[in-house]
């Protein structure tokens, strides 16, 4: 149900991005967002792990330069049964992580500075094998192509702004009222859309994630840490970009999480709850 409800959620996401070129231009105007969203996904497939790596300052480690960080991901790797991927560490005081890559080949997963001096080993586990189980799901993917389509629509938004200023409505069915729907709703659909997989995603992850580390209390212990310094610790890298947020295994923005789709991710109460089922143990959280 969770893959179905993804693969439901992104056709509509092409299909807004394709409604939103035939308000704009008509017949023409969709023929040109589906050329551009062909184009955009192209280049994000193939580039979209180095710029969000390189929007962090993200640098690689190895086997030498970051032994035991490494060495968990490689074992938690063969756990799950996945390549080995590339690891990274990014400076930065809060608490947090990601995974990103087009597929398990290239795959990559990255802990800030604050998350490796602030967790236990074991919590830390429990963070890389949420990661590596966006990797396995090729989530990495999915939340791109998501991202792009959704940049794209917040790109034809403002177009469309322009191309309403200026009159140009002679292709557009609905005239002024099309430009306006373009300008003032879309981008706000493709968030709802956009949130709403994400939130999909990172539920699927947690199962996964504690599937694959054995022991689904680390990474309850460990979201609870996160949730609590990530709502006190700037990032400022992910204040700059928001669009990226849904990368992060907690939201890195200081937005008021409630489990609905204005939120990247879950309410933290129902994943802490979900994986603390799993393990069979109570907790605070209910």
């Amino acid at each position: 149900m969770s893959y179905a409800k993804t693969a439901i959620l992104l056709a509509g996401m092409t299909g807004l991005f394709l409604a939103a070129g035939y308000l704009v231009g008509g017949q023409g105007g969709m023929v040109f967002a589906f050329v551009i969203a062909l184009g955009m996904n192209a280049f994000a497939y193939w580039n979209s792990d180095k710029v969000v790596l390189r929007m962090y300052g993200a640098r690689q480690v190895d086997r030498r330069t970051a032994p035991e960080l490494y060495g968990l991901v490689e074992r938690l790797a063969a756990q799950a049964r996945l390549p080995m991927p590339k690891v990274y560490i990014i400076d930065n005081n809060q608490p947090n992580a990601f995974a990103t890559g087009r597929n398990p080949e290239n795959a990559a997963v990255a802990a800030t500075t604050g998350l490796l001096r602030s967790l236990t080993q074991e919590e830390i586990a429990g963070v890389m094998a949420h990661e590596l189980a966006h990797v396995r799901n090729r989530d990495t993917l999915i939340m791109t192509v998501t991202a792009t389509i959704a940049g794209a629509i917040g790109m034809l938004a403002n177009f469309a702004m322009f191309f309403g200023a200026f009159g140009g409505s002679r292709n557009n069915p609905l005239g002024i009222v099309g430009v306006l729907l373009v300008a003032l709703l879309a981008p706000f659909a493709a968030m709802l859309v956009q949130m709403a997989i994400s939130r999909s995603r990172e539920y699927e992850a947690d199962r996964v994630g504690a599937e694959i580390c054995g022991r689904p209390i680390w990474l309850a212990s460990a979201l609870e840490k996160l949730d609590r310094s990530a709502r006190q610790i700037d990032n400022i890298a992910a204040e700059k970009n928001p669009a990226t947020a849904h990368l992060f295994i907690v939201n890195p923005l200081h937005a008021h999480k409630v489990d609905s789709l204005f939120s990247t991710h879950p309410s933290m109460s129902n994943r802490v709850r979900r994986l603390r089922e799993m393990a069979g143990v109570a907790g605070p959280w209910g």
